[in-house]
Parts: structure tokens; sequence; C-alpha cells
């Protein structure tokens, strides 16, 4: 998705702008610390680091080789686990998660990923557990693969999965982008889920 090339430029942007500006609305939801996490797109590290530092034992997702070099630069002295590992199959990861985070992710999808990762969340988050993610709307840049992804429809197909939204709102472009703005979800699971349970 032309991550690799940037990797560094990229890093340096992601970075100035901390977790708690990023993610506020998801700071009143966030589990007991202590519990398992996991920050799939991680890229530099930039949350799965503030998550480490609030006592969260961290798996950190990154599918880009670059991304994951420096994210283990930056925050080395971090206890987060970085894996290679992509959506929708993330056949990497094992057990389940208290909190499962994805930021600037879920736009990359097309619609049969979309469908196939939103059940595969469903799977990796522990009973009463939280997915966060937010959603990019905007144009986007050139050379990367991204969708239009609407909240609502990611609601619906999170539901379906037996994840409940729980928190749901409206960003501006943390970097100022005025073309760009972000939707900031947040679901609880409710237990097992609806599709593919029989059979």
């Amino acid at each position: 998705m032309g991550y690799g090339k940037d990797a560094e430029a990229l890093a340096q942007q992601y970075e100035q702008v901390p977790f708690e500006k990023v993610h506020g609305h998801l700071l009143r939801w966030l589990p007991p610390a202590a519990g398992r996490a996991v920050d799939i797109g991680a890229g530099s590290g930039r949350d799965a680091a503030a998550l480490a530092v609030r006592g969260y034992d961290v798996v950190a997702v990154e599918p880009t080789a670059e991304l994951r070099q420096v994210g283990r630069r930056l925050h080395g002295d971090a206890p987060i686990t970085w894996v290679d590992d992509t959506l929708p199959a993330l056949s990497r990861l094992r057990g389940s998660f208290g909190l499962v985070l994805l930021s600037a992710v879920w736009m990359h999808l097309d619609e049969r990923e979309r469908a196939d990762g939103m059940r595969r969340l469903a799977e990796l988050t522990a009973p009463g557990g939280y997915v966060a993610m937010t959603l990019r709307h905007g144009p986007p840049p050139s050379g990367r693969r991204m969708f239009a992804v609407s909240a609502a429809e990611t609601v619906a197909l999170a539901e379906r999965s037996g994840l409940v939204a729980v928190d749901r709102g409206e960003a501006p472009d943390r970097l100022a982008r005025p073309d760009v703005r972000w939707s900031t979800l947040v679901f609880r699971e409710q237990g097992s889920t609806v599709e593919g349970s029989a059979g």
C-alpha cells in the first residue's frame, strides 16, 4: 500500500500527534490495565507504546517491514511484541484481547475483506472486551489502496458479529488536512457471534 518507502516520513508524522489527542474518545472505555491489548496496523508503534505505558500486555501487528523496524527503534524500551500479520485473516494472532485497536486501518479493506475481518476481530475480542477504530474519510493519497467506508456500514457489520457500538463520534483531521475527516467507533463484545455459528 505504499507505506514501506515512506516509513520514516510517515513515522515522524504519526509520532507528532499524541495517543491522547487521537484517541481521546477511547480513554473512558479502556479496560483495566494489565490485560492484553492488540494494535492492528500499528505503524510507528505510537499507540502500542502508549498502551504499554498504561500497563497493558501489548501486541503490535504491522505488515510493513520498514514500519516495524522504525517502531522497534522508536519504542524499543516499551514491552511490545511485534508481529508481521495482516487483516482479514490475522492468522498469527493467538488468544483473546480486552482491547483491539485499529487506527486508520479499516479503509484499506474492500467489502469482502471487511466482512471477513470483522468476524476475525470478534473472535479476537475477549468477553466484554472492546474494539476501537478510526475511519478515514476523504480522497486517498496517491498510490494508496483505500475504499470509502461509512460509520453506519461498520456499525451494522460489527453488530452481525456480536460487537455492539457503545461510542460513536466524528473528529477533525489531526494533521489539519482540510479534505480529511474521521469517524471514531468503540464496540463492546456481547457474546458469541451470530453469523457462522451454525454448520
